[in-house]
C-alpha cells in the first residue's frame, strides 16, 4: 500500500477495472514525448492517451474475447497489440490507429468541455447552476455572513470550503478521502513554483469532483444490501438499522479520522436537521416572549428558562441553556408530558422540545 500518491484520476470504465497495463513503445518521429497506455479489461482491449486526466475521450475500448481476456503484450515498434484469450484459447493481433484515438479526443473538445458532458445535464444543466451557486454560496460563508463590508466576487474558494461543496452536491467522501483531494489541489503546483495552493476555482473543482467520486454511483442494491446485513425487522416487517448501532459501526470499524466531536454532529443530523432560520425565529420569539429582544435573551441562557409551546395543542416544557460539555451522542432527551423524543445541539445551543409542535 503506498504512504503518498500524487492524484486521483478516473480512468477507462469500460464494465470492470482495468487488470493489466503496459506502456505502448513510442514511435512517434514528431512528439516523441507522446505516450500512449495500452490495457486490458475484463473482456476488451484499449488505449488511452497520456496523462491520464479523467477525460473520457482520451480512451478507446473494444470487445476483444467475449470469454475473458488473460494477458496482452505490445510489439517493439508500438504497431501491434497481441491478446491472450481464456477458455477460447485463442490469440489475437491488433493493428494500433493512434490517429483515430487521437482524432476521437480532439472531437470530444478541450479544456473543460469534456469534463462538462460528465455532469448531469452539461454545462447548461441545473447541477451545474447549482454548483455554481453553491460557489457564490461558500464565498460568502468565507468572508463572514455577518460581514458588511463590500463583498469581494471571485473565481476562488479556500481549500478548507471543498468537502462543504462536494457534499453540497451529493458526494460524501470520508475523512481520509477529503484530505487525500486538498493535499492533491495543494501540492499540485509544488514541483514547479516551491509554493503551495490555498484555493481552487470552478473548472479545477469540477475536474477535482468527476475524478473523485465513485465511477458507477451508488445503487439501491448496494443499499438494500446493507439493510440486510446490518438490520433487523421492524413490526411492519421492514428492514430498518437502528440509529445506535450505525453510529458505532461507523465510529469503530468505518473512516478511521473519524473522532468524537464528528460522530457527535453526525448523530444530531441523524435526530433532527435544524435551520439557522429555525433557531433564529425560535430566539425571536422566546426573547419578544420575555420582553428582552435578542440581546437580552442570551443572559437568559445561563440560568435557564422554562415556558409553554404556543403551537400546537401539546404544553410540553421548553428548557433553552447553553451547554458548556456537551452530552454523549447517545443520550436521549424526552418530552415530559407526551415522552416524544426530542433534543438536539447546534451553535452551542441545547434546545429540548417536542419538535412535531414547533413545526
Amino acid at each position: 500500500m503506498l504512504s503518498a500518491f500524487r492524484k486521483t484520476l478516473l480512468g477507462p470504465t469500460y464494465g470492470s477495472p482495468l487488470e493489466k497495463i503496459q506502456i505502448l513503445p513510442t514511435r512517434s518521429t514528431t512528439n516523441p514525448q507522446k505516450c500512449y497506455l495500452a490495457y486490458i479489461t475484463k473482456d476488451k482491449v484499449g488505449l488511452q492517451i497520456l496523462p491520464v486526466d479523467g477525460n473520457p475521450h482520451k480512451s478507446s475500448a473494444f470487445i476483444c474475447h467475449p470469454d475473458g481476456v488473460s494477458d496482452l503484450a505490445c510489439s517493439y515498434d508500438g504497431r501491434y497489440i497481441f491478446t491472450a484469450g481464456g477458455n477460447d484459447r485463442t490469440v489475437l493481433k491488433w493493428e494500433v490507429n493512434l490517429n483515430a484515438l487521437e482524432a476521437a479526443a480532439s472531437l470530444g473538445g478541450e479544456d473543460l468541455v469534456p469534463f462538462y458532458s460528465l455532469l448531469e445535464g452539461g454545462r447548461e444543466g441545473e447541477f451545474f447552476r447549482e454548483l455554481e451557486d453553491y460557489f457564490y454560496y461558500v464565498q460568502l460563508r468565507s468572508q463572514g455572513i455577518d460581514a458588511l463590508e463590500t463583498r469581494q466576487v471571485s473565481t476562488h474558494i479556500p481549500l478548507e470550503e471543498i468537502p462543504s461543496v462536494m457534499r453540497a452536491m451529493g458526494f460524501y467522501p470520508s475523512e481520509e478521502e477529503i484530505e487525500e483531494m486538498i493535499n492533491e489541489v495543494k501540492f499540485s503546483e509544488y514541483v514547479d513554483t516551491g509554493e503551495q495552493v490555498t484555493k481552487i476555482n470552478l473548472g479545477d473543482f469540477i475536474k477535482l469532483y468527476i475524478n473523485h467520486r465513485p465511477a458507477f454511483g451508488l445503487s439501491m442494491k448496494a443499499i438494500r444490501r446493507a439493510f440486510q446485513v446490518l438490520g433487523y425487522d421492524n413490526e411492519n416487517g421492514d428492514k430498518v438499522i437502528d440509529r445506535g448501532d450505525l453510529l458505532l459501526l461507523l465510529q469503530c470499524r468505518g473512516d478511521h479520522e473519524l473522532g468524537t466531536s464528528t460522530m457527535f454532529a453526525l448523530s444530531q443530523d441523524i435526530r433532527i436537521k435544524l435551520s439557522c432560520t429555525i433557531l433564529f425565529l425560535l430566539c425571536a420569539e422566546m426573547a419578544t416572549a420575555l420582553g428582552t429582544g435578542l440581546p437580552g435573551l442570551w443572559s437568559v441562557l445561563g440560568r435557564g428558562f422554562s415556558g409553554n409551546s404556543s403551537s400546537g395543542s401539546c404544553k410540553c416544557n421548553i428548557a433553552l441553556r447553553a451547554v458548556c460539555i456537551r452530552p454523549s451522542p447517545f443520550d436521549r432527551h424526552f418530552c415530559p408530558k407526551c415522552m416524544q423524543d426530542r433534543g438536539t445541539v447546534f451553535l452551542g445551543i441545547n434546545i429540548f422540545l417536542c419538535w412535531d409542535h414547533v413545526l
